[in-house]
């Protein structure tokens, strides 16, 4: 007797979805680019013309036109959709602030990820792993999410979040702003300011 062989299945690296049921995904067209560059066969398959005909063949001409036209808007309001979430990212920018605790000691603050849908608790995990330091992440003034990280490692931050950008999400104008925050040094101000300053000199 023969062992049955699992079945391989095949899920889409856009949606996590199998391809079968990416049509009732948000982002159809982008699984559709993503199925036919990495598995043309399936892709011919599910969206082949032999599988459209056989789809519309018990429909009326006016039935075909309206899935059509369904199927246009569809993809037409994901385009937009993603055309403007891709124009809100290229406006924003990921600010990492370098901050002075003592002559020695520093911290970084990165905030501005949310916009990129960057999971900070996951980031900041890593972080602590490639930098091997402490990190955590906190709320800020405007009740988002802030990744603090121990020692100076502002530049390899910048770097890491840059490739990631890219990696993941295609993005390399991303604006990722380093600011410097010094630690205010007490000083000590001078108390007499020499009187007035010697009068005369236009008397003729």
């Amino acid at each position: 007797m023969s062992e049955i062989q699992p079945r391989q299945v095949t899920y889409c690296g856009v949606c996590s979805w199998p391809p079968e049921f990416c049509e009732f995904g948000i982002s159809q067209q982008k699984c559709q680019q993503w199925l036919e560059s990495s598995h043309p066969d399936l892709y011919s398959l599910l969206y082949g013309d032999a599988h459209l005909a056989s789809k519309t063949s018990s429909l009326s001409i006016d039935q075909n036109n309206k899935i059509q036209q369904d199927i246009a808007k569809k993809q037409a309001k994901e385009q937009l959709k993603q055309e403007k979430e891709l124009a809100k990212k290229k406006s924003s920018k990921i600010t990492i602030k370098r901050i002075e605790r003592n002559k020695r000691k520093h911290i970084i603050s990165i905030s501005g990820l949310e916009v990129f849908q960057i999971d900070s608790k996951k980031l900041a995990k890593t972080f602590a792993s490639k930098f091997a330091t402490g990190a955590s992440v906190v709320k800020n003034a405007e009740k988002l999410d802030e990744i603090l990280v121990q020692g100076d490692v502002s530049d390899e931050a910048r770097a890491y979040i840059e490739q990631l950008l890219k990696d993941q999400q295609g993005l390399e104008d991303v604006k990722v702003e380093q600011i410097d925050e010094k630690k205010k040094k007490k000083t000590a101000e001078a108390t007499a300011t020499g009187g007035g300053g010697g009068g005369g000199g236009n008397d003729r």
